[in-house]
């Protein structure tokens, strides 16, 4: 270790002492220089550097319009919805006041022959018209003694049946509320023209809950579902917006609140929504409901044949090539049927129970297809013509002596077929 003396020592702390206020007054300067060119900058000279720093002014002057005012806060303060959920609750808004609860009593009589209830139900409907007409599904009201139609406000009038049809399971009821209540309706929209994807909003009665509304979207079109034995409903509306028991007869509608459908069916094992569910298109609903109001009854045009169902056990018997198809028993005589050259059988045979056998004439045409759609069964046959009206043109295919035939036929109205 080296030993320094007194007077060494002090002399290094002097140079110490000189050196370190010689840094300082450097740093000093330094400072002050940068200060001198900033202010430099901030007046305009050196303009590549002006436009530099602007660009990280206003950088800077973004971030702190950022921090202190949220985007949050840009929109305006009263709109705490979402787009999607404000026309939600706009369409609930507008619609559901005209959206009614039906329900229905179907009265039979006990062991002592006294009426009583044997039955009840409820479903939905949708008010169409100012003066009381309301439009909802044929099972809906099938079979009531009575119909109950409860508006939004809870008042409740009695529903009388204007016209049903089985076909497309639409049915028009009228209630008469006093002359002082306004009703809330539901206008038509389009359904020719959807797509699958598009939204869709369902206002019902499930479980008895007045006015629910679900959403979802259209998962399929051109669905034909068979509600019944004879009955095919074509071109039906596929959706998952969740459908229950209750919900039937009510509008399906498009985001701005038109109805594009009216709910029908459901396919679930519980009885519940499962996801799937359809709706009759409103395109089937105007022309079915002008039809049920004027006339009471859908108009549609026909061909006055007498059908029976194709078997196996027919074919066999007949020697037809073919099982499946509808085969024509009887012809009306000058109708237009007739006149378009279907034919129809000339070898008699009981067909049926053995406790109610009908004659039938076999050996005639088979129906095999109408226009673009094939026939197999009565309810193929029904569906073919439910969009059809007397004088319309169709293009029936038939199949006789192991070859198949066209022939163009034309419609006429149901009101001729009282028998054939």
């Amino acid at each position: 270790m080296k030993l320094y003396s007194a007077k060494q020592v002090l002399k290094i702390s002097l140079l110490v002492a000189i050196l370190a206020a010689g840094t300082t007054a450097f740093i000093c300067n330094k400072s002050n220089s940068a200060s001198a060119k900033n202010t430099e900058k901030k007046t305009g000279s050196a303009l590549p550097e002006v436009q530099l720093d602007n660009q990280s002014l206003s950088i800077e002057e973004d971030v702190v319009l950022e921090t202190n005012t949220p985007v949050l806060q840009v929109i305006n303060e009263s709109s705490t919805y979402t787009q999607d959920e404000a026309q939600n609750i706009s369409v609930y808004e507008r619609c559901n006041e005209a959206v009614v609860n039906i329900t229905t009593q179907v009265m039979g009589y006990n062991w002592f022959y006294e009426p009583v209830v044997t039955q009840s139900g409820s479903g939905s409907g949708s008010i169409i018209d100012k003066r009381g007409y309301v439009i909802t599904n044929v099972h809906v009201i099938e079979n009531a003694s009575t119909i109950t139609i409860s508006l939004a406000d809870g008042s409740s009038y009695e529903g009388h049946v204007i016209g049903q049809d089985k076909e497309s399971d639409i049915a028009v009821l009228k209630f008469d509320p006093p002359s002082t209540v306004e009703l809330k309706t539901i206008s038509f929209g389009d359904s020719t023209n959807l797509k699958v994807g598009q939204k869709v909003i369902a206002i019902g009665n499930p479980f008895a809950l007045e006015r629910t509304m679900t959403t979802g979207i259209i998962s399929g079109l051109g669905r034909p579902i068979q509600e019944s034995t004879n009955v095919i409903i074509r071109d039906m509306i596929q959706t998952d917006a969740a459908i229950n028991p209750g919900n039937s007869g009510g509008p399906l509608l498009d985001s701005q609140g038109r109805m594009i459908g009216i709910n029908t069916i459901i396919y679930s094992s519980s009885g519940s929504s499962s996801g799937v569910g359809f709706a009759v298109p409103v395109s089937t609903a105007r022309r079915v409901v002008a039809d049920l109001i004027k006339y009471g009854k859908v108009n549609r045009g026909v061909m006055l044949v007498s059908l029976v169902q194709n078997t196996s056990r027919i074919a066999n018997y007949v020697g037809y090539g073919i099982s499946t198809g509808m085969i024509v028993s009887k012809v009306r005589s000058g109708s237009e049927a007739d006149k378009a050259g279907i034919k129809g059988g000339t070898k008699a045979a009981q067909y049926g129970r053995s406790f109610n056998p009908q004659t039938i004439y076999l050996g005639g045409d088979i129906i095999t297809a109408i226009d673009s759609i094939q026939i197999s069964k009565l309810a193929d046959y029904y569906s073919a013509l439910e969009n059809k009206k007397p004088g319309d043109t169709v293009t029936v295919t038939v199949y006789r002596d192991q070859k198949y035939e066209q022939l163009t036929v034309v419609l006429e109205g149901e009101s001729s077929a009282t028998s054939i």
